[in-house]
């Protein structure tokens, strides 16, 4: 039977649900947008008056399309040029999803999304319905086709390997603003030592380019080494200028919560680079280049007010 306005309703007050778990799950927004999609089209030729729980179903249907998207992923990124790193959303993106608990910022934070690419896909899953979406064990149980005892016993496994050990530092909006300007200032000084001591001994830069722009593929490790590398990528020069298109404007931000640096070259996002802050100070740099996962950035840029660039000296 056709959809009536109601079924298409009711699955259109489901999307932006929907589209947060997805996006958690594959830790791609374009991917996530497909898996929703293809939800639709199986709302569309299911039986719906037969459905009893219209939620339950929708999330079940939309969590093991993006299991199998997982699986095929898995496969893609071993032939996937230089390191993959998830694409960052940055704040007012509605994909981001519910923030109010501490549980929920964590699970969509940069870096959570990076270390959960360390889960099995099932672990994944049952580790975001249940600390981000706070889904009771029974019914993760019934999507995921397991026993309540094996969903309880994968979500321990599951916050475990999540856990890297440091304690990540919630910050406000204010003060993520605050730690990137003083970043930058270090960053732009010209000299290693002002940025070595905002960084944690065991800090590390990470870059993904996806094979489109230049990025090592090996993380800089160190706070000295990773300080010299910042200080060369923040020293003005042509060659950079060119293979950005022009000169970038450079904004304070946050992405996924987290503080960020955001690069613009004529209204186009062309870099976000994602800050991991402990109480010892800034301990990774994730940097987003590839610029097919800065598309979606370019267009929630478009309507941001961002005020004026807080560097543009390259």
């Amino acid at each position: 039977m056709p959809l009536t306005a109601d079924d298409v309703d009711r699955f259109e007050a489901s999307r932006p649900r929907l589209e947060a778990i997805a996006y958690r799950l594959l830790g791609s927004a374009a991917e996530a947008e497909d898996a929703v999609q293809e939800t639709f089209l199986r709302w569309q030729a299911a039986d719906v008056d037969r459905i009893e729980v219209h939620e339950a179903w929708l999330t079940k249907v939309l969590t093991n399309l993006c299991l199998n998207q997982l699986t095929s992923a898995r496969a893609r990124r071993e032939t996937y040029v230089g390191r993959w790193l998830p694409e960052p959303l940055l704040a007012g993106d509605p994909m981001l999803g519910p923030a109010d608990t501490a549980e929920q910022r964590e699970s969509v934070s940069y870096a959570v999304l990076t270390l959960m690419e360390r889960l099995s896909p099932n672990e994944r899953a049952v580790y975001v319905l249940r600390e981000a979406f706070d889904y009771p064990h029974r019914e993760i149980a019934e999507i995921l086709d397991l026993t309540e005892a094996a969903s309880q016993q994968i979500f321990h496994r599951a916050k475990k390997h999540v856990a890297d050990g440091k304690a990540r530092t919630e910050i406000d909006a204010a003060a993520a603003r605050r730690i990137v300007e003083e970043f930058l200032a270090a960053a732009t000084s010209g000299r290693t030592e002002p940025l070595v001591r905002l960084l944690t001994e065991d800090a590390i830069s990470i870059g993904d380019g996806g094979g489109k722009i230049p990025a090592r593929a090996k993380a800089f490790e160190g706070a000295v080494a990773v300080a010299k590398f910042l200080r060369g990528l923040f020293k003005p020069a042509e060659a950079k200028r060119t293979l950005l298109g022009g000169p970038p404007e450079v904004y304070a931000w946050t992405a996924n919560g987290d503080p960020a640096v955001v690069a613009v070259v004529d209204g186009r996002v062309v870099g976000i680079m994602c800050l991991e802050v402990t109480a010892e100070g800034i301990t990774a740099f994730r940097n987003q280049i590839n610029p097919d996962k800065l598309e979606r950035a370019t267009a929630q840029w478009a309507l941001a007010d961002h005020g004026e660039p807080l560097f543009d000296g390259f």
